[in-house]
């Protein structure tokens, strides 16, 4: 025997749900939905809710009712698009950060220009490479400023007016300093590892790395040129 098609099943525009078993109560499908959510790496959509959810549950209302459970909460139900998602709530996002200490060991070329600048101070950048016989590279300087241990200092009262450099209160804060007077001699710094031992002169190339043992004792001897338009600190000898 051949049943004959339900006219107004046939002619139902969209999926047909199963109308024999009863849609679960709201607040189980609100539970659904919020475990839902919860387990999801990625938004999911209502139509992804509604396909995991048993028949006759309506997703979209369950969200909404749940949206509104949330409100004021630490996280909240959000729209993502055309999906949904839990999130923290945008106030409290603070404690999802974690703040950590990175410990970066400066480079030997760092360290040389931060010792020239320190006991030279207003220096140029000119003067930093006649003191050390190398370049200084951009990206040594950028380092010194981006630690804070260095700042632009004035302008000399020479040819071109080029700018100084001078160290700052969070170096001397650092190495427990309360003026540059206080820096030590090129022993001590050796002895506290600042200063690296070199190889005699002509066992290795001069680069912007290292120069040999010569040049690290040119840091300490007395500055270039010390007219300058404005002092921004003092300037010390070794």
């Amino acid at each position: 025997m051949t049943e004959t098609p339900n006219n107004d099943a046939a002619n139902h525009d969209g999926p047909i749900r199963d109308t024999l078993f009863e849609a679960p109560p709201e607040a189980e499908q609100e539970r659904m939905v919020e475990a839902i959510l919860f387990a999801s790496a990625e938004p999911v959509t209502v139509a992804d809710l509604n396909a995991r959810m048993p028949h006759g549950a309506d997703g979209a209302a369950a969200v909404q009712a749940l949206r509104r459970r949330y409100e004021g909460r630490g996280v909240n139900v959000v729209r993502i698009g055309d999906a949904w998602a839990i999130r923290t709530a945008p106030d409290l996002g603070f404690l999802m950060q974690k703040e950590t200490v990175e410990t970066r060991k400066l480079s030997r070329a760092a360290i040389e220009t931060l010792a020239i600048i320190a006991y030279h101070q207003p220096v140029t950048r000119a003067e930093i490479e006649e003191i050390r016989g190398v370049s200084v590279s951009r990206g040594t300087v950028d380092q010194l400023l981006e630690l804070e241990w260095i700042r632009f200092g004035r302008r000399k009262m020479t040819p071109g007016r080029p700018v100084t450099f001078v160290v700052t209160e969070q170096f001397l804060d650092h190495f427990g300093l309360e003026a540059t007077r206080d820096l030590p001699g090129l022993k001590e710094l050796r002895a506290a590892g600042l200063l690296d031992n070199r190889p005699p002169p002509g066992t290795a190339p001069e680069t912007e790395e290292g120069a040999d043992d010569d040049s690290q004792s040119d840091m300490f001897r007395p500055p270039l040129d010390p007219e300058v338009e404005d002092e921004s600190g003092p300037e010390d000898g070794a």
